[in-house]
């Protein structure tokens, strides 16, 4: 079953955002690696970003330079107190990304390794007999809480999707809550649809019901696309992968709150209570959060510069979501030289839903004639690559029979793309599906 596309009246629509002025989007696309060609040198579309992403050149130039020195960070000659500066500046701009005060952040080799490592704190040390989650979850989340719940005898409650937005209703997460709940995980963004959670309300409504209930959330698809502040969305774990952020894959990281931080976990018995790391760090992954937070707070820049380093990043990530809706809004709808994915023959825009605002830059698409796999195999015949999500896949099985599909293809551009690559995909698309027509 593949669900139709929505027609929305234009009166209906939502703003369609606001693209980056065009000088701006070069300058933008020149702090980038291989977005117009690959590493071969022949050009192509990389509309696959929820699954990598493209690198900031001074991310990859931040490891080469830090990473060559042999010193450790935990010594006391000049070198290494300069390593140790890397990394206090990188963990207070984890913060700053996420706007956290006081709690602790945790450098890991993956989110994945980081995300297991929190549900199993919770769950294992904190009172009640169930662990509510959703569907749409990502496997190291609902993996991680359904492991736990059954290692522990505790209920997993799972809370289904909504086949006309894509994501999860409130309702449908807070009416599994009660007195009772060990601890909600739950993820911002859907990596399919590319829906958002109304995360704000859903912590809200969950601490009404259990004011102290502990919430995780996986925040490693929304993280590039929105902003993040937990001064409004309390939770006690959140994490990020910096590999989808701009940055650079081997690296995750993570932020607990006092109460989650303290709770025993796997530590050396040298260090403090609420310390997570284990081993040595690496003081290059903090050098790539420093220089990922830099570009963005570039961007905030370039719209007005007052502010603090805060204030220019949240300008930053709101220029970037306002560019990428405009992007997601042309893919819909095109233009008057180019037909959008919503008009041309033989393609089914899946989970279409007129508000763009409660989207990230994901969408998912059925070509008619073409298997899933066939259509991303036209695509990379001419140029573009996108992903395909199939029912037999760990990563989107669940997902998907969820959402009632079958399959689909995934489209994920970034804010380093502009219109004239959106408008090629659409050409691409066009040609593929005439093609599978005739």
């Amino acid at each position: 079953m593949q669900n139709p596309s929505p027609r929305t009246p234009a009166a209906a629509a939502p703003a369609p955002g606001e693209a980056f002025p065009p000088d701006l989007s070069r300058q933008i696309k020149e702090r980038f690696l291989h977005v117009d060609h690959d590493f071969m040198g022949r050009q192509r579309l990389f509309f696959e970003n929820a699954g990598g992403s493209l690198r900031l050149k001074a991310a990859l130039e931040a490891v080469a330079r830090v990473d060559a020195i042999p010193d450790s960070a935990e010594r006391i000659h000049e070198v290494a107190a300069w390593l140790k500066q890397v990394q206090v500046r990188g963990t207070d701009d984890v913060r700053l990304l996420l706007n956290a005060r006081a709690g602790t952040v945790h450098a890991s080799l993956t989110a994945s390794g980081a995300m297991f490592d929190m549900v199993r704190a919770v769950a294992e040390n904190v009172p009640g007999d169930n662990i509510v989650t959703t569907v749409l979850e990502h496997p190291s989340s609902y993996d991680a809480a359904a492991h736990y719940a059954q290692k522990l005898g505790k209920e997993l409650r799972v809370a289904p999707s909504n086949r006309e937005t894509g994501g999860v209703d409130v309702e449908e997460i807070v009416s599994r809550i009660d007195a009772r709940t060990c601890v909600l995980v739950v993820i911002y963004a859907s990596n399919i649809s590319g829906a958002k959670l109304d995360l704000e309300q859903i912590v809200r409504r969950a601490r009404e019901v259990k004011p102290d209930l502990y919430v995780i959330v996986d925040a490693v698809q929304h993280a590039p696309h929105g902003l993040i502040d937990l001064q409004k969305t309390p939770v006690d774990g959140i994490n990020i992968a910096p590999y989808k952020f701009f940055g650079c894959r081997g690296s995750g990281f993570s932020w607990l709150s006092d109460r989650a931080a303290r709770l025993p976990h796997h530590r050396l018995a040298a260090k403090s209570a609420e310390f997570w790391d284990l081993g040595s760090a690496a003081p290059w992954q903090f050098a790539v959060m420093t220089e990922i937070v830099e570009y963005v707070c570039w961007i905030g820049g370039q719209f007005g510069g007052r502010g603090d380093r805060r204030a220019l990043f949240a300008r930053g990530m709101e220029r970037i979501g306002l560019h990428e809706r405009a992007l997601l809004a042309r893919l819909l709808d095109g233009s008057t030289a180019t037909p959008g994915l919503r008009h041309i023959p033989g393609v089914t825009v899946l989970l279409d839903h007129h508000d763009l605002a409660r989207r990230d830059l994901i969408l998912a698409i059925a070509l008619k004639g073409l298997e899933h796999t066939q259509a991303v195999r036209e695509y990379e015949k001419r140029g573009v690559i996108v992903y395909e999500r199939v029912a037999s896949s760990i990563y989107s099985g669940r997902m998907l029979d969820s959402l009632g599909l079958d399959g689909a293809v995934r489209v994920a551009p970034l804010h380093c793309h502009t219109y004239e690559d959106v408008d090629r995909f659409l050409q691409v698309t066009s040609e593929i599906c005439a093609t599978a027509a005739s």
